[in-house]
């Protein structure tokens, strides 16, 4: 089992930047790639950029193209979501979510592991 905690949520204005974290627990000497998710309000969850267990490849939705960035820090079991130019569009619930393999994924069903979710809110 991993256990995921977002935090570094909250309330910014348009334009800002926010850095969240995902850290992992748990049975954390297994190979896992992540994925951060949100949902907005009435919205399904939605893929927005993942990163594969060794860090060699990224995905990223065309909505955070060029805005968001992906990194992780293994030796500290915690993956980054590095959030530039926020848009009132991006407010919503994050998640992370690990999936235990080498290979980084964009669909919900790939992922084993979720974290509770960290709100951001972003005021136009």
């Amino acid at each position: 089992q991993v256990q995921l905690a977002e935090s570094g949520g909250g309330l910014v204005q348009a334009g800002d930047s926010l850095r969240l974290s995902c850290a992992a627990s748990g049975r954390t000497s297994s190979n896992y790639a992540v994925g951060w998710f949100r949902q907005a309000p009435g919205k399904e969850r939605e893929f927005v950029l993942g990163i594969s267990a060794n860090g060699d490849r990224t995905l990223y939705a065309d909505s955070v193209k060029g805005r968001f960035t992906i990194s992780r820090d293994n030796a500290k079991n915690t993956v980054y979501l590095q959030m530039n130019n926020l848009k009132p569009e991006d407010t919503a619930v994050y998640y992370c979510a690990a999936r235990a393999g080498l290979r980084v994924g964009s669909r919900r069903q790939e992922y084993d592991y979720w974290g509770q979710g960290t709100q951001v809110t972003v005021s136009s």
